[in-house]
Order: C-alpha cells, then structure tokens, then sequence
C-alpha cells in the first residue's frame, strides 16, 4: 500500500502503520523529503528535524515489530510553529533577539504530548515575528508564500502551519493562536484549523505574546485529523496557569453523531460588514448545507474587536518592554511600532478594555442559551498578494492588515471554541474559511458540524503539489 504525507489524511497514516502496511520509518522519509523539496518554494520551514524524525520512527517500528500496542497517533509526521519549545533547538518565535538565546532543554508540553501520542517531528515552521501579525512575513527567516498562489500571503501568525499542510508535506501541524493565528492561515491556505476553549490545551514551553488571549492547537488536513489531536494532547497540565480541569470529552467519538439536534446559526450584522461577495457566499454555502435559515446578532462584537486591539498592545508590549528598551533595532520596524504604541496605551483605556471584554462574554453567552453554535467568515477576503498594503470592498479601500481578523478577534477575547473549514466556491483558484463558533468546552461541536461539512463536500483542504 502507497501512503504517503502529500496525499494521506493523518487518520488513514495512522491506520496504515498500525495494521503495519507502512512503517512510521517510511513516513518520516517521505515528510522529511517533501520538506526538503518544497521548502525553497514556500519558505515554511525554520528547520527539517530529520535525526530526531527517524529516531522516533525507530522507536516506533521496534515495538511494532515486537506486537506491542501502539499509540494513537503513531507514525504521523508533523511540524510545528517556532515558538514551541523543542528540545535541543533555539525556540526562535519568528525573531532576531531570541537567536541569542541557548536551545530548549526539553519538548513544550504539546510537542512531548505529541511525541508520547507517536506522533514524528520533522520540523519547525516560520511564523511572524513574535506572533503579531496576520500576514506570514518575516524580515529575519523571509516570507512564507501560500502553496496555491505563491506570489500571495500564507496568514499569520502560524504562517508555516498552514503553509506546510497546504504543500501537501505533512498532514498536520501545531500553531498558535491569539487574535485569529490558527484561523487566519487556515483560510488563506486552506486548511482545517482548531482554536480550542482557553485552557483547554497547555501552552507550557511556547513562547508568550498575549497571556490572557494565547491559545494553541492543531491545523490539519481534515476535522477528523483535528478531532484526533485533540484527543491526543488535550487535558490539565499543573505548568500553565491557566490550563483547566474541565473534563474532556473524545470529540473523535462525537464526531459520528453527526449534527443532529444542533441549533445552528448565522451570525449577522457585524460579521456581514467589511466582507468580500465572496467570503460570505462561503458561510451562504456553508449554512445551505447544513439546513440553517436562522440568523443571530451578537451585541458588542465592534466594541469587543477594538478592545482586543487595546489589549493586546498593552499586554504584548508589556512583555516586551525590556527587549524594545535594550535592543530597539533587532525588532521588524513594524513590530517595534506596535509594541511602542501598545506600551503608551493609557492604563484607563485597558481597564475599560477589560470590561468590555467582560461584557461581550456575558452577551455572547446569552445568545448560546439559544444555540448550539454561530457560522461566520473566517477571513473578510482570500489571501492577498504580497506587498498589499489596502484592499477595496464594496468601493471602499480599507487598510489591509488591520481587518484581516476582524471576525477573529472578538472570538479570541472570550476563549470561546473555533473551527475554521476551507471552502472553494466555484471556479475560484483561492479557498476562502468559514469559522464556526461554540460555547465553551465544546469543540466535539464545532468539529462535528466541520466533519459533516466535509462530508458533503462543502469543507475541503486540497493539496497544492508543488513541483
């Protein structure tokens, strides 16, 4: 049997090695080579961890061979965003200052959970600098191109991410996510993504941006794949404060039960401004399929996007504030500007900030009394081309970076659950996302509801095969 990264789902990977069709040492050379292949197309990868690939491999095909039981994500080659924690490599975070840091002692606790789960690294993925941006850009590693349009952005921050699956080197990749990271390059590239509820998995070992907004996660190929790194490495971990006990659900298991009896809903008003025909003719697509006429309104969702831009200024750059004091000049230019924007924001405006966010929480949640979960955008537009700095919608030219995660943010604030699913309207050479929203603690919702769309053929990630 030929499986391989560049066409194989992570389930079917999963399986085959299991039932010993292929080897997780066959695997791990087939990522590893179309990572070398690839990469200088897209510029995805910060390093290929080929030793420590194979050497899990090994470990792998050893126990196999030795009838023992196998772990459940065994033989499944990923990547993962830079600012993971990897044991023996610098954790860069997309940054020039961190390069003088010495190597990670030890894995971040997804990258270990991940290894016990069986799953094979084989490497590290460009991102934004410090996470903070929507774009793929880096003036210190260079720009990560989208696989289906190099010439355009692959999203940010998890710029890699997106662009490593898209490419068709791995089936899935960790990312990171605090305004939208996860979402945005899932729907620039195409790709499943999962922002999980807030604590649901840790982020010891990943390097910080925004404490109280920070999430990481999985982007994959498909909502099973996802379903099944959740499952893997989500629960409580005693080294991230503020990881939760919240039990855990097997969202592998909700997943057959399709999305009966859910209660499902567009989101209006502030999710239908500011968007191209295009992407909300993705979530009109999205929301036929599944049989939804009914529209909801979530109040305060404009007040709570800018104050998650005060917020995470202020906080962002309060964590960099030794850096921009001591070495200004090894930041991007862009970077620096908002970090020193952030540091002057007035600590009035971020307790108000706090308290809208407390508010739109309370007003989201009510609406969920009513719901089971909210279809929106992912993204207002497809990836732009590089060096875009506007984009023109409905006549109007608005700034392109700053409303790239409008229909992101909000969701972030608040730690609320989000899928977002690759949708190719008819004719389009670009995929365009569809978030999907839930209350807290349950992703088994979202995932569901992007399973389904998958199975009807509205959800799909195609695999740009680069040559």
């Amino acid at each position: 049997m030929h499986l391989d990264p560049l066409t194989g789902s992570a389930a079917d990977i999963i399986d085959a090695v299991r039932k010993r069709e292929v080897s997780a040492k066959d695997m791990a050379e087939l990522a590893i080579e179309a990572a070398e292949a690839v990469n200088p197309r897209i510029n995805a990868f910060t390093e290929i961890t080929a030793e420590r690939a194979m050497t899990e491999a090994a470990v792998l095909d050893r126990k196999s061979a030795a009838g023992e039981p196998m772990p459940p994500l065994a033989g499944l080659p990923y990547a993962a965003k830079n600012l993971y924690d990897v044991d023996g490599l610098k954790t860069l975070a997309g940054s020039r200052i961190n390069r003088d840091n010495p190597p990670a002692k030890a894995d971040g606790a997804l990258i270990a959970r991940m290894k016990t789960a069986g799953a094979l690294l084989v490497g590290t993925l460009n991102m934004d600098e410090y996470a903070y941006g929507f774009t793929g850009t880096n003036d210190h590693d260079g720009d990560i191109c989208n696989p289906h349009d190099t010439t355009r952005m692959a999203g940010g921050s998890s710029a890699g991410s997106g662009a490593a699956i898209a490419a068709g080197v791995v089936p899935v990749a960790l990312g990171s996510d605090t305004n939208g990271s996860i979402r945005v390059p899932s729907s620039f590239c195409g790709t499943f993504g999962l922002k999980a509820t807030y604590g649901r998995f840790s982020r010891a070992g990943a390097f910080p941006f925004v404490t109280s907004f920070d999430h990481v996660g999985p982007l994959a190929r498909t909502a099973r794949d996802l379903a099944a790194i959740h499952d893997a490495v989500a629960g409580y971990d005693p080294a991230d404060p503020v990881s939760s006990r919240h039990p855990v659900m097997s969202c592998q298991a909700a997943l057959q039960e399709g999305t009966d009896g859910l209660r499902i809903a567009v989101a209006g008003g502030w999710f239908r401004q500011n968007a191209t025909r295009e992407a909300l003719e993705a979530v009109e697509a999205a929301a036929k399929a599944l049989e939804v006429d009914r529209e909801v309104e979530l109040p305060l969702t404009r007040e709570a996007r800018l104050a998650a831009y005060v917020l995470t200024g202020a906080e962002g750059a309060a964590f960099h504030l030794d850096r921009l004091r001591t070495r200004p000049d090894d930041f991007e230019v862009e970077t620096r500007n908002r970090l020193v924007a952030g540091a002057l924001i007035p600590s009035a405006w971020a307790m108000r900030a706090q308290r809208v966010r407390r508010l739109y929480r309370g007003e989201v949640l009510k609406v969920f009394e009513g719901v089971d979960a909210i279809l929106t955008p992912t993204t207002p537009f497809s990836a732009p081309p590089f060096g875009s700095t506007t984009i023109d919608i409905d006549g109007e030219t608005l700034p392109l970076e700053p409303n790239i995660g409008i229909y992101t943010q909000p969701f972030s604030s608040i730690g609320l659950p989000a899928v977002s699913v690759p949708v190719w309207l008819e004719g389009a050479e670009l995929p365009l996302g569809v978030q999907i929203v839930a209350a807290p603690w349950r992703e088994d919702i979202v995932l569901r509801i992007a399973d389904t769309l998958e199975r009807e053929g509205i959800a799909e990630a195609r695999t740009a095969l680069l040559e």
